[in-house]
């Protein structure tokens, strides 16, 4: 599952810091560093509650396709005409990060490169 990377306590002047790490369905570990968690809840408050759904959809997605510029979309159904997407990139085979995430009316567009069965 996930691989906490430190706590609250050690954020001050460490944003590049994993929070935690969740690995995709590629395999390849993808960090959620405390910098990335900031944007995605300053920009999308509806998250601030779902820190732990980011890191499970990443891991355990009902759909990913393909973003822009290298990034891959998790996603996957949670609840009622609502989907979380996980934007993040796979940098190697052993490191990956979170870009942003987001809850969407729909299931993502795009060129879908993993789907569950």
């Amino acid at each position: 599952m996930w691989a906490m990377q430190g706590g609250a306590e050690n954020c001050v002047g460490e944003t590049e810091r994993s929070m935690d790490i969740a690995r995709s369905v590629n395999g390849v570990p993808i960090r959620l560093t405390y910098e990335r968690w900031y944007h995605i809840i300053e920009n999308h408050d509806e998250l601030v509650s779902r820190f732990h759904d980011v890191l499970e959809t990443v891991e355990n997605p009902e759909i990913v396709v393909r973003g822009n510029g290298g990034a891959f979309k998790a996603a996957r159904n949670i609840g009622k005409r609502q989907w979380l997407v996980a934007v993040y990139r796979e940098v190697s085979k052993t490191d990956g990060f979170v870009i942003t995430a987001y809850i969407l009316d729909t299931k993502p567009k795009g060129d879908a490169i993993w789907q569950r069965q």
